[in-house]
C-alpha cells in the first residue's frame, strides 16, 4: 500500500493516477477532504499538523508521498510546515515507511546559471528559509540511517486543472476569459516549467525505485527552457487569439499588494521571474527512460482544458 499525504492538490492527483496505472491499486489518499482519483482508492481524512492523525494516516504504508500544499502565507508556513514534516517523519520512522517529499526550488534562493542537485542552499525569502528548515529536518534522519527518504524537486509547473500555477492565472485563464495575458517580471528571461502529468509520473517512478532513496532528484523538464514571451505566444496560438499581454513590474505588484494579501505574499518570490530560471534535470534523464511532454503539447493540452 502506498499513501499520498496531501492528495487533493494536482500533484497528489497525478501521483495517484500513475501509481494506479503502473505500480499498485492499493492507494490511500489523505487530506482534510479526500476525494477518489481512481476507483479502488481508499480515503482517509486527516490533518497532518496533528501527530496522531498523521501516524494513523501513514500506518501500514510501504511508501508515503508528501505532496501537501499549504495556504500561501509565510506566517502560516512558519507555523505549519515544521509540525507537518516532524509528524510525517516520525510516522514514517515508526512504520518503516519510505518517504518521498515533493519539493520546490525556494531553498536555492537566487541562482546565477543552472540549478542542479548540487546547487548550494542559499534562500533569499522567508518561504525559502522555511523550506530549508523542513528539508534539513528530513535529511538529518536520512543521514542517521533512521529514515529512507528522497526529495523530488520541481520547478514552476503548469497543466490542466492547475489553479495554483501562476501561468494558469495570468495566461490561460486570462485568454480563456477574453483578456490580455500578464507576465510578472521580465518576459524575455528564460523560465523552466514542468508539466504536471510529467511531475506526477516522475515522482511515482522515484518512489518505486529503491536505489533513488537518500538522494535529491530534479524532476524531468524540457532541456531548453523558453522565455515568458514564447510561452505566451504558444498559448495565444492554441487559443486562436493575438498574443496580447502586459508585463507586471515589481512596483505594480507592491501597489496591488497593499490591498491583496496573496499578491503581497508573492512579491518576495519575484526574483524568480526577473532573471533566467534554469532547471537542470540531467541526473533524472540519465537514470530513467522517460518520455517528456514538449512545451507545445503541454500548452495545447492545457488550453484544451480551458476551452468550453
Amino acid at each position: 500500500m502506498q499513501v499520498i499525504l496531501g492528495s487533493s492538490g494536482i500533484i497528489g492527483k497525478e501521483v495517484a493516477k500513475e501509481l494506479h496505472r503502473t505500480y499498485t491499486k492499493d492507494i490511500r489518499l489523505v487530506s482534510r477532504n479526500p476525494k477518489a482519483v481512481n476507483p479502488s482508492d481508499s480515503l482517509f481524512q486527516a490533518d497532518l499538523t496533528d501527530e496522531k492523525q498523521t501516524f494513523d494516516a501513514v500506518k501500514g504504508a510501504e511508501v508515503a508521498y508528501l505532496t501537501i500544499g499549504i495556504h500561501y502565507s509565510a506566517k502560516i508556513w512558519k507555523e505549519q510546515w515544521p509540525k507537518i514534516m516532524r509528524n510525517v517523519v516520525n510516522a514514517c520512522k515508526a512504520n518503516n515507511t519510505k518517504l518521498v517529499f515533493f519539493d520546490n526550488v525556494y531553498a536555492y534562493g537566487k541562482v546565477d546559471g543552472w540549478m542542479t542537485e548540487e546547487t548550494p542552499y542559499n534562500p533569499c525569502s522567508k518561504k525559502g528559509e522555511i523550506r530549508l528548515e523542513v528539508i534539513s529536518m528530513m535529511m538529518e534522519e536520512v543521514k542517521k540511517g533512521s529514515l529512507q527518504a528522497l526529495i523530488a524537486r520541481a520547478p514552476d509547473f503548469y497543466g490542466p486543472d492547475t489553479p495554483l500555477s501562476f501561468v494558469s492565472v495570468t495566461v490561460f485563464q486570462n485568454y480563456a476569459n477574453g483578456k490580455k495575458a500578464q507576465w510578472m517580471g521580465d518576459e524575455n528571461k528564460k523560465h523552466s516549467f514542468i508539466f504536471t502529468p510529467d511531475a506526477g509520473k516522475a515522482t511515482a517512478i522515484l518512489g518505486n525505485s529503491p536505489s533513488a532513496f537518500g538522494q535529491v532528484w530534479h524532476l524531468p523538464t524540457v532541456k531548453e527552457p523558453i522565455t515568458g514571451k514564447e510561452f505566451i505566444e504558444m498559448a495565444a496560438r492554441e487559443f486562436g487569439v493575438k498574443p496580447d499581454y502586459m508585463v507586471v513590474k515589481r512596483w505594480m505588484l507592491q501597489m496591488i499588494g497593499l490591498f491583496n494579501p496573496i499578491i503581497k505574499e508573492s512579491i518576495e518570490m519575484l526574483y524568480q521571474n526577473e532573471a533566467d530560471y534554469l532547471f537542470d534535470c540531467s541526473k533524472f534523464r540519465n537514470s530513467f527512460n522517460f518520455e517528456l511532454t514538449s512545451y507545445q503539447e503541454g500548452i495545447s493540452r492545457t488550453v484544451n482544458y480551458y476551452k468550453p
